[in-house]
């Protein structure tokens, strides 16, 4: 049985851009995320990295609840994320991204609230 590396090579990249200060200035979003670095807080949004790419990937479960606990906290910051230029070095879309509450049926996920030029669903 073949393991496939292709994952875990996207994660690893992810977590390199997520520690590298090249793409991502301290003062972007400053407070959208309260004390949490934006590179941090994005971090912690690693296993929704393949759901951020792709509309039809599942939505991991590791992701829902990470999303859902950023929601309560700071319901602004997945915002400063998406639109950071670290979200688009990583590839993530984020007219897909931004979805993602509603495919984990998040009830507090703010629908109808716009994030740069989209809409929450």
């Amino acid at each position: 049985m073949a393991l496939s590396l292709k994952p875990c090579l996207v994660v690893v990249l992810f977590v390199l851009l997520i520690g590298s200060n090249v793409f991502v200035r301290d003062a972007d979003a400053a407070g959208e995320c309260g004390r949490t670095p934006l590179r941090s807080a994005a971090a912690s949004l690693s296993p929704c990295l393949g759901a951020a790419r792709n509309a039809r990937a599942k939505v991991p479960p590791a992701c829902c609840a990470k999303v859902g606990a950023l929601l309560k906290t700071s319901p602004r910051c997945l915002c400063a994320i998406l639109l950071s230029p670290l979200a688009k070095q990583a590839g993530i879309m984020p007219g897909i991204a931004i979805g993602i509450p509603k495919r984990c049926n998040i009830r507090n996920r703010q629908a109808g609230k716009k994030c740069g030029r989209f809409t929450v669903p």
